[in-house]
């Protein structure tokens, strides 16, 4: 599959080299999942990549930056499923996101600089922009699908719209990650299907279904 990655750009002299950036991320995560998030130092990083660690400084401003480039390349991979309806296509597209972040190089990355964001206003933009903003292609994709079927009304205010896509994206990432990651429960089909039915139905139609 093709990379939407998108590193940082080059400010000057020679011009970046995208196989050199790939083994760079993929080094990173092999880092994270053997030495873990405290262990993981760019001079590490470099010598797995098999790159002079200036390279790296070149591209990242520190290990922050460069762990959320290499989770966000994970979370690429992710793809709004077409299984004939809305609910089936969340209950996919939660199932792959649970997988992801069950691989160690994404639970300890993404945890790690979402702690360290608390107090970075620079990395919290970074994780926006790399990561939840990627993503919210899914959401956009499958309401359009959903459109498409007469599953959902189509879009007449753009503003709405775009406000509606952020919360649907907020509430599905943000109760994965809390389910997956902080609760340490199972993200199985049954969990996926039941809340598929209620980010559908909402509380009231749930509670009397």
């Amino acid at each position: 599959m093709q990379s939407r990655t998108s590193a940082p750009r080059a400010t000057g002299g020679r011009p970046r080299s995208a196989t050199a950036d790939a083994a760079i991320l993929e080094a990173t995560r092999a880092a994270l999942v053997e030495l873990g998030w405290s262990k993981l130092t760019l001079g590490d990083v470099a010598t797995r990549a098999g790159v002079a660690k200036t390279t790296l400084y070149r591209r990242w401003a520190g290990k922050n930056e460069l762990v959320v480039d290499a989770v966000a390349e994970l979370f690429d991979e992710l793809e709004i499923p077409d299984r004939g309806s809305l609910a089936a296509d969340v209950e996919g597209v939660v199932l792959q996101f649970a997988v992801i972040l069950a691989r160690p190089e994404a639970k300890s990355g993404l945890m790690a600089v979402i702690a360290e964001s608390v107090r970075d206003d620079a990395l919290r933009a970074r994780i926006r922009t790399s990561i939840v903003d990627r993503q919210k292609r899914l959401v956009l994709e499958g309401r359009a699908r959903a459109q498409v079927r007469g599953e959902l009304p189509p879009e007449t205010d753009l503003k709405e719209s775009a406000r509606t896509a952020d919360l649907i994206f907020d509430v599905i990432a943000g109760t994965v990650v809390h389910r997956a990651l902080v609760s340490a429960e199972p993200v199985d089909t049954d969990w996926a299907r039941a809340f598929a039915k209620l980010l559908l139905n909402g509380l009231t139609a749930s509670a009397t279904a």
